[in-house]
């Protein structure tokens, strides 16, 4: 592959921020261009009618993405309610629609968006949108709803950290109908669906309600603001990569190792850490500031948990 990009030998993370009508696939595809490398995976896909922050790890990094698809993330999205669809998105074809009087019953009675918004907070248990990822008897859920299936998935719990809605506002359906967009902020586990907040909201109020805009600020302590623009990703220039001590200092506690321990480390040896707290995982990191693994502790000494390249290359 010709590049001009030359990749870190421990390859980093790159943050994207993604256009809407992008896939998540297509973003990848332009990273592998723009960095030299088909070794460029992500940590959590986007809907194309999404926008925002896409976490893509290249080259030895990608080690990382699988202790970050579990973060918390944060969304900004506009829900309307007074219309369902199919794929509880403005995307889908429309289920049914609210009476004009029925809307402006809501409209007028504020605290009753409140009380629902209050009602999808916290700790719930949440039925996924029916064209999610989700496989159902091997077969993705969003496949056999394509197909003219009707599917309905199990419950799960996720937790709403934080639901902060503005007033709802009078809006216009495609067809002139009466609607209320109501323009929010969500900060949630890892596996809660925005589009089942907005159909679950809109069932409460007795309306019906769907997604018409979605946007993604964060994944755990990734912004978007620190985010490359797909333009510039398209014109390929990826910018600044995020080194992978530097991420996964962001998420674990460090562990500072002595040049010796650094290579004992990276030949899979266990090192007695007395000091060290015990926790789950450890950013394992050199005199020069490289990532040497992430290690799990328990009672002062460490167990290899994912290793990454080493100066002398003995963890390739």
């Amino acid at each position: 592959m010709d590049a001009k990009f030359e990749l870190p030998a421990q390859g980093g993370i790159l943050l994207v921020d993604k256009a809407e009508g992008w896939t998540s696939h297509d973003v990848v595809a332009k990273a592998r261009r723009a960095l030299g490398t088909r070794k460029v995976g992500h940590a959590g896909t986007l809907d194309p009618m999404a926008t925002g922050l896409l976490v893509l790890g290249a080259g030895p990094a990608t080690r990382l993405l699988t202790h970050l698809v579990g973060l918390d993330k944060t969304y900004e999205t506009t829900i309307r309610l007074g219309e369902s669809t199919v794929t509880d998105d403005r995307e889908g074809e429309r289920l049914s629609a609210a009476d004009a009087a029925d809307v402006a019953a809501v409209l007028a009675d504020p605290d009753r968006v409140a009380r629902g918004v209050d009602a999808l907070t916290g700790a719930i248990e949440q039925a996924p949108s029916a064209v999610s990822a989700i496989k159902i008897d091997g077969r993705r859920a969003y496949d056999r709803v394509r197909s003219g299936e009707e599917v309905e998935l199990k419950r799960r719990p996720v937790t709403v950290h934080r639901f902060a809605a503005g007033e709802a506002r009078p809006a216009e359906s495609s067809d002139g109908g009466a609607v209320l967009d109501l323009d929010a902020t969500v900060e949630c586990s890892s596996g809660t669906y925005i589009r089942a907040l907005a159909r679950d909201l809109g069932a409460d109020l007795g309306l019906g309600g769907h997604l018409v805009a979605l946007r993604r600020t964060r994944v755990g302590p990734f912004s978007v603001a620190d985010a490359v623009s797909m333009e510039r990703l398209v014109a390929g220039d990826p910018g600044p990569l995020l080194a992978p001590a530097d991420a996964a200092r962001s998420l674990f506690p460090e562990l500072t190792l002595s040049a010796q321990q650094a290579i004992d480390l990276g030949h899979g040896k266990r090192l007695e850490v007395p000091d060290v707290a015990d926790a789950r995982l450890v950013a394992a990191i050199d005199p020069e500031g490289r990532l040497i693994g992430l290690v799990e502790v328990k009672r002062g000494v460490t167990r290899v948990v994912t290793n990454f390249p080493t100066p002398d290359g003995a963890a390739g």
